[in-house]
Order: structure tokens, then C-alpha cells, then sequence
């Protein structure tokens, strides 16, 4: 039996703290090999994002197929879209490749406040989510999503929660770490079920690709096999320690990265 496989399909981040670069260091640092279909580049840095250059969609579709054709994907990741054409080849290619174990990351904005999801492109997203075996918003993203305020606690988490999963994915986690108080809170709503997911909140700035990495680590859980409870306990255990492990790195004059391998160095 070979290794555990799975693909981030995402945008590049020049930095190298968030998107495909972060979720290949998520999957390595847990022990998942990984492969990935780029949507877009960006030029940024810890500061924020100065420029963004979409994929052509025909050149997305040709990645997928690429990679689905040859490779056993156990678990994908999807990330940032960009524009409509972009969610919908992704759409297509997961479906004609029956792509498993799909984990649905709504890619609006950067933490800069950059806008990284064009408006026209939210009606895609939101089909898109049919596919997704768990679908991870953060406040904000689930407050655009559903056209309402951003939850204050997590009642109103676990409503909005529970709006999101009539879009079809088969679960939600509704990520807390936008939100105040000593810890940060995440709930994973499945059916009738409320699974929270709870961690200190770290006193750091140097968070920038938090949303990529607890993602992707997700995904890197389910292709090794885990339940979705245990991988999102594992991805939040793993995400936890590097956002403690951040300071660490000093990388840029910004919000700085995780420290993604803060097991090793």
C-alpha cells in the first residue's frame, strides 16, 4: 500500500504562508503526500496582496485531469477560485473524476482584507458545496454566504451553521477563530449532530494561513482514513501548536506565517 494522497487545488501564495504553498507543508508535515492544481497566482507578502493573475479555466480542467488520471487522490482540498469559470471546471473535473473526500475552504478574502473571490463567483461557490464532504467558513465567510451578520456566540454559530448544510455539502465547520473570548471555538454541525471543537487562543498576529492550513489538515486526515470528527480534531491539535509556534519564524514585517513544521525546527 502506497502513501496516503491529497491534492490542493488553491491559489499560490508568493509568500509562501497560505494557499497551495501552506497545504503542501500541511500534508508533509503530516504525513500525506501531496499533489496540487493551482487556480491562481498572487504576488503578495506578509503585508497583504498586490497583485492576482486567475489560471485559465481549460488549464485548471487540464491539471485536474492530469492528476486524476494518474494518481489515487484519497482526499482534496479546494481552496481559492477566483471567478466563476474557475469553481465551475472545478466543479466538472471533481465530477467526472468522482474526486472523494472533498473539503470545501470558502476562499473570499485574505486576512489583508484582499478580495480573492470575485462577486459573481459566490453563486458557483455555493453550488460547489453539494460536493464537499465538510465545508469550513470562518464567521465572515459564513456571514457573506448566507447575506446575515456575523455570529456573536455559538448559538448563532451553530444556526448558521445549520443554514449552510441545506447549500448540500454533507457537514459543516464553522471556524471561530475571528471571533473574541480566551478561546477559539470551531463547531462541526452534521445532520442532527454538534460536535465543538475548542483551544486557546493564541496572543500572536502571525496567523496568515490559518484558514489554508486547518483545511488542508483536514484533508490530510481523511486521506489517511480518520473519521471527520477525528480529523478535525487532529488538523485542529496540528493548526494549534503552529499558530503557538508562529513568533518562532520572524518571517516578513507583517502577519507572518504558521510554523508548519515546528516539530522539526
Amino acid at each position: 500500500m502506497g502513501a496516503p494522497i491529497a491534492l490542493s487545488i488553491a491559489g499560490s501564495d508568493s509568500s509562501g504562508g497560505a494557499g497551495i504553498e501552506a497545504d503542501l507543508k500541511t500534508f508533509s508535515a503530516l504525513g500525506v503526500y501531496g499533489a496540487c492544481v493551482i487556480t491562481a497566482l498572487t504576488a503578495q507578502n506578509t503585508k497583504g496582496v498586490s497583485a492576482i493573475h486567475a489560471v485559465p479555466a481549460q488549464f485548471v480542467t487540464a491539471q485536474i485531469d492530469a492528476v486524476f488520471s494518474d494518481i489515487d487522490v484519497g482526499a482534496t482540498k479546494i481552496g481559492m477560485l477566483a471567478n466563476a469559470p474557475i469553481a465551475e471546471a472545478v466543479a466538472a473535473g471533481l465530477d467526472h473524476h468522482r474526486a472523494r473526500n472533498v473539503v470545501l475552504d470558502p476562499f473570499l478574502a485574505a486576512s489583508s482584507g484582499a478580495e480573492l473571490l470575485r462577486a459573481d463567483a459566490l453563486d458557483a461557490l455555493r453550488r460547489l458545496t453539494a460536493k464537499a464532504r465538510v465545508f469550513t467558513p470562518n464567521l465572515f465567510e459564513a456571514a457573506a454566504l448566507l447575506e446575515v451578520s456575523m455570529a456573536q456566540d455559538e448559538r448563532e454559530m451553530r444556526a448558521q451553521a445549520e443554514k449552510l448544510l441545506t447549500l448540500g455539502a454533507s457537514a459543516v465547520l464553522i471556524k471561530g477563530g475571528h471571533g473574541g473570548g480566551a478561546e477559539s471555538v470551531d463547531l462541526l454541525v452534521e445532520g442532527e449532530s454538534c460536535t465543538r471543537f475548542a483551544a486557546p487562543r493564541v496572543a500572536t498576529r502571525n496567523t496568515h494561513g490559518t484558514g489554508c492550513t486547518l483545511a488542508s489538515a483536514i484533508a490530510a486526515g481523511l486521506a489517511k482514513g480518520l473519521t471527520l470528527n477525528d480529523a478535525v480534531s487532529e488538523a485542529k491539535d496540528y493548526v494549534t501548536a503552529a499558530i503557538a509556534a508562529a513568533d518562532r519564524l520572524q518571517i516578513g514585517s507583517g502577519r507572518g506565517p504558521l510554523h508548519h513544521f515546528f516539530k522539526w525546527w
